[in-house]
């Protein structure tokens, strides 16, 4: 077994973890870490999608007297606001992939993002017209699920993306939070399980103990992350991670700006 390759998916594991439930992007990051790491092409790609399984899992975990109670509208929602994101990406991942998943492209996408946190938090709303993920609609659910469309482009964040959005359509940051933690089991479960059977002539079983330390790894470091955030949104708005996007972004275009950092792309 090599220790060098189950090191990179130690920290791969941990930066999805982290990440993933957080609005700062967890393709982003993994974009630029495998970069540094030189754990880049088709099978890392894959071990990427796949590992966030790992934190799904840790949703599923937390929430399960949730999920394992017969919820038809809880499901009902998470099939509605599932299903823009799944079409479009099924359209244009190839495009996505191509043009891009590279630092540049990230970098951008994490400035932007950073400043759309800001403009949306500067005059938060007074009244929420859903406070609880539970007292959603059918509606509120589909509008969310359009939001998670701008997650296509990477750097932009799924969790921001249908957390900001779902504050804008009206729901309570508390509301926002729990359903995109919800959102994420099905279009976690559907990348991965897509991803893998499409680059499944490149895996063998040797690949097994990579994907497995950092499928864990990852549901540790997430499980973590939902409880932390959970008590984080009762007091506390998005600004900071606005700024960090923001920062980051900036530091990736001057370490490829001025050749400090050997970006692939």
């Amino acid at each position: 077994m090599d220790l060098a390759l189950l090191l990179k998916a130690v920290v791969l594991g941990i930066v999805e973890g982290l990440t993933e439930f957080l609005p700062i992007s967890s393709t982003g990051h993994l974009i630029l870490a495998a970069d540094l790491l030189d754990a880049t092409g088709e099978r890392w790609d894959a071990f990427n999608l796949v590992i966030q399984t790992g934190a799904m899992l840790a949703v599923v975990w937390e929430y399960r007297a949730r999920f394992f109670k017969v919820d038809m509208d809880l499901y009902r929602n998470l099939v509605v606001a599932f299903i823009p994101a799944a079409v479009l990406g099924f359209l244009f991942s190839k495009y996505i992939k191509s043009y891009l998943f590279h630092a540049v492209p990230v970098a951008l996408a994490f400035i932007v993002g950073g400043i759309i946190i800001l403009v949306v938090e500067r005059n938060p709303r007074q009244t929420h017209r859903v406070e609880t993920a539970q007292a959603m609609t059918w509606l509120d659910a589909l509008k969310v699920g359009i939001a998670q469309c701008f997650a296509l482009i990477p750097g932009t964040s799924r969790s921001g993306a249908t957390i900001i959005g779902g504050m804008l359509f009206g729901l309570s940051r508390k509301a926002a939070t729990e359903f995109s933690f919800f959102l994420a089991v099905p279009t976690l479960i559907a990348a991965g399980m897509y991803d893998l059977w499409k680059n499944r002539h490149l895996l063998s079983a040797a690949d097994v103990p990579v994907f497995a330390v950092g499928s864990v790894v990852s549901f540790v470091s997430a499980f973590v992350v939902i409880r932390w955030l959970i008590r984080y949104v009762a007091t506390h708005d998005f600004k900071p991670f606005a700024w960090y996007r923001i920062a980051f972004g900036l530091v990736v275009i001057a370490t490829w700006y001025f050749g400090w950092v050997d970006w692939k792309a």
